[in-house]
């Protein structure tokens, strides 16, 4: 069955442009906000430049753990609504699984994929969506004006508009009226931990050993992530669209 994705012509032009983009180093979006840094992040000593991605084990994560999950992505980014407004971010959100003939119920994490080729980059007029080096994908506050395509061309809705006037931002996540926004990864903790670094929304549910979101270097075949990958497998959602998302879940 055909699909909008199946008309979006992918323009090497405007890759070359994000990608030119991206060399700046930081900038700042107001006094004491530092935005993200847009090139290539450190690979801690890594000989071949990591692609950082989530591996979520969908079995060992309970309704609950999924709500987590969503209350530690807005306490750590500062997205939830205050008391009497309302707001329409969807950084992550819980999506219920269930199975007609059994009746079984799995719940799950949804957020940006950080695909390798991510359509809203593609659809982005001004390059404010892009992809750095590392594979994470950011919108820029600077450049965004606010047309929503990327929100259209997201095979995972995982982007929101921000309509609300926002006040007392986190300097780790400058937002923006009028803008995109969408899941970083916790950019801020991989640019200061690298793969020592959990996200989140892994932090709030990962006990002891065992790990139900497992953050990781796709491009390390040594790496946690990439063996278990390689001796259980995963799901990438939506694989038929060849975007080759960068977090995976296993149990579906």
């Amino acid at each position: 069955m055909a699909t909008e994705l199946d008309n979006i012509e992918i323009r090497p032009a405007r890759r070359r442009f994000v990608q030119g983009a991206a060399a700046l180093a930081t900038t700042l979006i107001a006094p004491g906000i530092l935005l993200y840094k847009t090139g290539q992040a450190s690979s801690n000593g890594a000989a071949k430049t990591p692609r950082w991605g989530l591996l979520i084990d969908t079995n060992a994560l309970s309704e609950a753990d999924v709500d987590a999950c969503v209350s530690a992505c807005q306490r750590e980014h500062g997205w939830h609504s205050e008391a009497g407004s309302a707001t329409d971010a969807q950084w992550i959100r819980k999506l219920r699984l269930s199975d007609e003939r059994s009746g079984q119920q799995q719940f799950l994490p949804m957020m940006c994929q950080h695909c390798a080729d991510p359509p809203c980059v593609d659809v982005c007029p001004t390059g404010a969506s892009f992809k750095r080096d590392d594979g994470i994908v950011l919108v820029n506050k600077h450049t965004c004006i606010g047309c929503r395509y990327c929100m259209m061309a997201c095979p995972y809705k995982a982007r929101s508009f921000i309509h609300e006037t926002l006040y007392d931002q986190l300097p780790v996540a400058p937002r923006g009226k009028g803008t995109v926004e969408s899941c970083t990864l916790c950019v801020h903790r991989i640019d200061r931990d690298g793969a020592n670094a959990v996200p989140a929304c892994a932090e709030a549910v990962n006990r002891g050993e065992h790990k139900a979101i497992l953050f990781g270097d796709l491009n390390d075949p040594q790496s946690e992530i990439s063996q278990r990958l390689k001796s259980h497998g995963a799901t990438r959602i939506r694989a038929d669209l060849g975007v080759d998302p960068g977090v995976r879940y296993q149990g579906l």
